[in-house]
């Protein structure tokens, strides 16, 4: 029987799941931007992402493991899709990732502002913005102060701010 891996190295593991261009986007915005519909993603998605694409990505994510897709009581046709633990511990990967962009490729202040934010906050901040979303996507008690709302607050201001500029 032929390995369907390339090999058992955990990051080429890892990128086997997560290496698509779009799949870390998807997590992030249902992440930081608490997009759970199929068209919050899509209409609100800073990359302009293909519908098409988006729903490839979200089956791969939920047959991954990373997702999970429940009927959205209020409306039949639609479904809310909400991050499951293993997304939950990407957040350490991601705030990294942010902090690399941040240093050295040119970003925009609103859409970077959160990421300063979670590098200066360092690891006890992911540890409370992990714990934000187990209440928010696994139904966990809340346990503190939202991280999230903070995020959420500094970009607003950027973005407030560069507008009266």
């Amino acid at each position: 029987m032929e390995n369907a891996h390339r090999s058992g190295c955990p990051i080429n593991l890892t990128l086997e799941v997560l290496g698509d261009r779009w799949s870390l986007i998807i997590i992030r915005d249902i992440m930081f931007g608490n997009r759970r519909h199929y068209r919050e993603l899509l209409n609100q998605s800073e990359e302009g992402i293909a519908s098409n694409i988006l729903a490839d990505r979200l089956k791969r994510l939920v047959e991954k493991g990373l997702l999970t897709r429940q009927d959205d009581p209020s409306h039949r046709q639609k479904a809310i899709y909400s991050l499951t633990e293993p997304a939950i511990q990407l957040v350490p990967l991601l705030a990294q990732m942010a902090a690399w962009g941040r240093r050295h490729t040119p970003v925009s202040e609103e859409l970077s502002i959160r990421a300063q934010l979670l590098e200066e906050g360092g690891p006890p901040m992911w540890e409370d913005f992990m714990a934000e979303l187990r209440t928010l996507h696994l139904g966990m008690p809340a346990a503190g102060p939202s991280v999230l709302a903070t995020l959420q607050a500094a970009y607003e201001e950027t973005i407030a701010r560069k507008r009266a500029v």
